[in-house]
């Protein structure tokens, strides 16, 4: 046998066994790592839906593709959350998680990822400027005072408010068309 061919040997099943560790670490750990992300996606309907008292995770109404989880209290709905994206963020999408009244205002909103410069546009995650959403509607000026709107922007970063806005205006929308569902 070549050296070359021992070379090619050696390395496939170098390779071969790095896959198979690969894989069965991935099977051994998917299960914690999809409950982590259950937890982490739960606290945030918490912050959008206070006070549910049923599986908003699990109690879904699909509306054109979109989910929107249903917050219950005492078996009656009182609001929907609704992931929404926007791809206007300055370092790509900005993912928002809405909670919306069944009076159609804003119960509050979470940021659930972006890639935004760290000190300018992630302050978008600051919980003051987040809470500027609350109680709004889809017939509030639901865009950064610099366009006419009611929400502060930053200064040196106002792409990464605009495109929560767009995000939020859309889960609004959303949220209306949905059976049931908002006024």
């Amino acid at each position: 046998m070549s050296n070359s061919l021992k070379m090619v040997v050696v390395l496939t099943v170098i390779s071969a066994l790095a896959a198979l560790i690969l894989a069965g670490m991935n099977i051994a750990t998917k299960d914690r790592i999809a409950e982590a992300e259950r937890q982490d996606f739960l606290r945030g309907l918490t912050s959008v839906l206070p006070g549910f008292d049923n599986e908003p995770d699990r109690d879904i109404l699909t509306v054109n593709g979109n989910k929107l989880y249903i917050g219950k209290k005492g078996g009656q709905v009182f609001g929907y959350a609704v992931e929404s994206v926007s791809a206007k963020g300055y370092s790509g999408n900005i993912k928002v998680l809405v909670g919306v009244g069944t009076d159609g205002k804003i119960l509050g909103i979470e940021i659930i990822s972006h890639a935004e410069t760290p000190g300018l546009g992630n302050k978008i995650e600051n919980e003051e400027w987040r809470s500027s959403f609350k109680g709004m509607s889809a017939d509030s000026k639901i865009s950064v005072k610099k366009d006419g709107g009611d929400i502060d922007g930053f200064s040196g970063a106002t792409i990464s408010p605009r495109a929560v806005c767009e995000a939020v205006v859309n889960a609004l929308a959303l949220v209306k068309k949905a059976d049931g569902g908002a006024k």
